[in-house]
């Protein structure tokens, strides 16, 4: 008997012509030879460039095919690869191309405009690639690569990628987790295995990714299809029809979610939904922001239990799961640990009993992860006194069955006369009110209560902004959140700063109260 195929080299060589992935928007097709052949010659060009295990490249591109086989050349070479937003501004793109030290960047025609910017802003970049033509300061990709041979490297050991924190928050931080010692061929190394075998990914996998690649859940998630042999399927741009009629025209039968995406397709009219058939779908993943619970139940009456959660972190320091069943039984948890030993601790470090909301920590075997150049961080991310015991900075409790609920983030917490006050409850029920298609809240200054609460509201299609919708707003919570709960005022906005992986860049808001003050 063979063995089980586990590694690109085996599915090119049985099954050359299968798709490993396909451009829903487009229908490009790439099949599993031309990604090995491609990622092959990446791999002989940074290796005759002097590359060598551990050291790091980095790539600007939107949506792109190319995607996947720079991320394979990096994962069968060794090296690093860091997928950059392509959202940012030039200077936030350099710093962490420098910060990461990528001695290749590769960009696409479609990005020129930034990297345009971006030409004299990576002094240590040692060779600029651009696919789908060229700008000045820029050399074609394609012609680098094509005097390299499509044969593997004589030695392929395992590389992964080093994805920069999204820095809602704060500054960017490379994160880069504890990497597999081992040959590619032996296996993903991913510390998210468990999640994949969980959810019945294989070969016959069909996965459906609208979000941006750059991201990390998106592209993890899509390489590891391939490792198993799988068809990804992805979306340029999220669009909550074309995201159904994906489902039905690919047969997928796994996909990945963030809450915002559930409310766009719940607001499309009954008819649209109903216009797909959505029957091969087999498993709907959501996680990256918290879900309301109405919205969750919403989308289990409509998709039925195939609505799977999960809980993790760049940092791949742990993570906890939970199917529909699990949930309905343990209603807002986001599940109970499947890697690492969930801890919840108080200011101090001190362990909290059931029930009691503290800082989330995963405990681990060895430190899972640290921050690139910044060992003050990753001491910041440990426990003060079990070293392997990491958390990323979210509050949560226990319940007597181990299911984990997560109440906010420690840094968007909001400290009014002294009382702690966590935004996501009152951002969950905003959220549902049907004049509203996205909210925020946060604490602005109050020179009596130190901060107030302040809810930002994006108003849904067709709805205008006005003090009386601010006033039914208001009254609505009024019946929703505890008294003390209930913001101070609300403002409206055009666009929320959400960016495209889902989460709300909650920093640009507080910088339009605080910089004032």
């Amino acid at each position: 008997m063979n063995p089980t195929p586990k590694y690109l080299g085996d599915h090119a060589a049985l099954n050359p012509e299968k798709p490993a992935a396909i451009n829903g928007t487009t229908g490009e097709i790439l099949s599993y030879g031309e990604l090995d052949q491609r990622s092959n010659r990446f791999a002989q060009y940074l290796y005759a460039l002097g590359l060598r295990r551990g050291d790091h490249i980095a790539m600007v591109l939107e949506n792109n095919m190319r995607c996947f086989e720079l991320c394979w050349a990096a994962l069968r070479s060794g090296l690093l690869i860091t997928p950059v937003n392509r959202f940012l501004t030039a200077p936030e793109a350099a710093y962490l191309i420098e910060d990461s030290q990528a001695q290749v960047v590769v960009t696409s025609y479609a990005m020129r405009e930034l990297a345009a910017q971006l030409t004299d802003l990576m002094p240590t970049c040692r060779s600029r690639q651009m696919v789908d033509g060229t700008i000045p300061g820029w050399d074609s990709y394609e012609a680098a690569i094509a005097e390299y041979p499509a044969e593997r490297l004589a030695e392929e050991w395992m590389g992964a990628t080093m994805i920069y924190s999204s820095g809602t928050t704060g500054r960017p931080k490379g994160i880069v987790r504890a990497q597999p010692q081992g040959y590619v061929t032996e296996g993903s190394g991913s510390p998210r295995r468990a999640q994949f075998v969980r959810y019945g990914f294989d070969a016959d996998t069909i996965y459906l990714s609208p979000a941006p690649l750059y991201h990390t859940a998106p592209l993890g998630y899509g390489l590891e299809t391939q490792f198993g042999g799988g068809t990804v399927v992805f979306m340029e741009k999220f669009d909550a029809v074309e995201a159904l009629r994906m489902i039905e025209r690919y047969r997928v039968t796994h996909s990945q979610w963030v809450p915002t995406m559930f409310i766009r397709m719940l607001k499309l009219e009954p008819a649209q939904r109903a216009a797909f058939d959505l029957s091969s779908h087999r498993v709907a993943i959501h996680a990256a922001a918290p879900c309301p619970q109405e919205i969750k139940r919403e989308m289990i009456a409509w998709w039925g239990p195939i609505v799977h959660e999960y809980y993790a972190a760049t940092e791949g320091n742990g993570v906890a799961t939970l199917n529909t069943a699990e949930w309905l039984a343990h209603p807002g948890s986001v599940g109970k640990a499947l890697v690492g030993v969930l801890h919840i601790c108080d200011d101090e470090g001190n362990e909290l009993p059931c029930g009691e909301s503290g800082m989330v920590y995963f405990e681990r075997e060895a430190l899972p992860f640290h921050y690139h150049n910044d060992p003050d961080k990753t001491r910041a991310a440990q426990h003060p006194r079990h070293p392997t015991w990491t958390s990323v900075g979210d509050i949560g409790r226990l319940d007597e069955d181990g299911f984990l609920y997560l109440t906010d983030r420690k840094a968007f917490m909001i400290i009014s006369g002294g009382v702690n006050i966590y935004p996501q409850a009152i951002e969950d029920a905003l959220v549902v009110h049907p004049s509203v298609g996205d909210a925020a809240v946060i604490g602005v200054p109050n020179a009596e209560m130190g901060e107030e609460v302040k809810a930002i509201v994006e108003p849904a299609a067709g709805i205008a902004p006005s003090p009386e919708l601010a006033e039914t707003l208001l009254e609505y919570l009024r019946g929703k959140v505890a008294r003390y709960m209930v913001p101070r005022s609300i403002d409206f906005t055009d666009a929320m700063p959400r960016l495209p992986t889902g989460k709300l860049y909650k920093q640009a808001l507080r910088d339009r109260y605080w910089k004032a003050q």
